[in-house]
Order: structure tokens, then sequence, then C-alpha cells
């Protein structure tokens, strides 16, 4: 039911923003990223079990752990690219959020080269 939450959370940031839209246009901007902000604070106790619980995991599957934080990197980035690039669309900034998200882009596949080599290496083992 936290999601209820959320969702009246938001539905009332987005009444205020709306509010403010034409009176201030900046500081509708403003509330806008603290909602988002708060929303992402009230789930953070949901993310770091959730990061637990995939430790534990690669833990009994003999994975190593440098795989697995180059996985939860990946995934910080995806979500921060994304999170950044919402809010310049709020702002009327479209032509940067493209730029955050290309850069988001080109840092996963930066982070993902030495996933993609030991695939490989174990593919030619297998040969």
């Amino acid at each position: 039911m936290e999601i209820v939450k959320v969702v009246a959370f938001a539905f009332i940031a987005l009444f205020v923003v709306l509010v403010f839209k034409n009176r201030r246009d900046d500081l509708a901007v403003h509330i806008s990223i603290a909602a988002g902000i708060a929303i992402f604070l009230f789930m953070l106790d949901k993310i770091t079990s959730v990061l637990h619980l995939l430790q534990e995991l690669a833990l009994k599957a003999n994975i190593d752990f440098v795989y697995l934080n180059i996985v939860f990197k990946i995934l910080g980035i995806a979500y921060l690219a994304s999170f950044c690039s919402e809010i310049c669309k709020d702002a009327g900034q479209s032509t940067l959020a493209s730029k955050v998200e290309f850069a988001g882009k080109i840092l996963i596949l930066v982070l993902a080269i030495p996933i993609l080599m030991a695939v490989l290496q174990s593919i030619v083992k297998i040969m």
C-alpha cells in the first residue's frame, strides 16, 4: 500500500506545481524537483533491501562481486540519468535532457565492457 502514499503525494505535488506554474515557473520546477527527491528518499529503504537481496543471491551463486558492483553502478547511472532527464524536460530544456540521456548511455556502455569481455571469454572457452 506504499504506492498509494507515493501516488497521493505525487498528485498533491502535481497540484501545487500546476498552481505555481502560471505564476512562478521557476518555483514550480523547484517544487517538482523537491517532490521527486522526497519520493526517492521514501523508496530508499526498499532499494537498499533489494540490493542486499541481490548481494545474498550473488554470494550463494558464487558470482564475482566485481560484476555485481558493475551492474549496481549501471542501474544507478540509468536511474540518475532518467531522473535528471525528466527534470530537464520539466524545466523545458529537452535538448539538455537528450544530452544527459546520451551521456548516461555512453557511461553504461563503458561500464558494461568488462562484463561483455567476460561473456565473450566464457563463449570462447566453451568452443
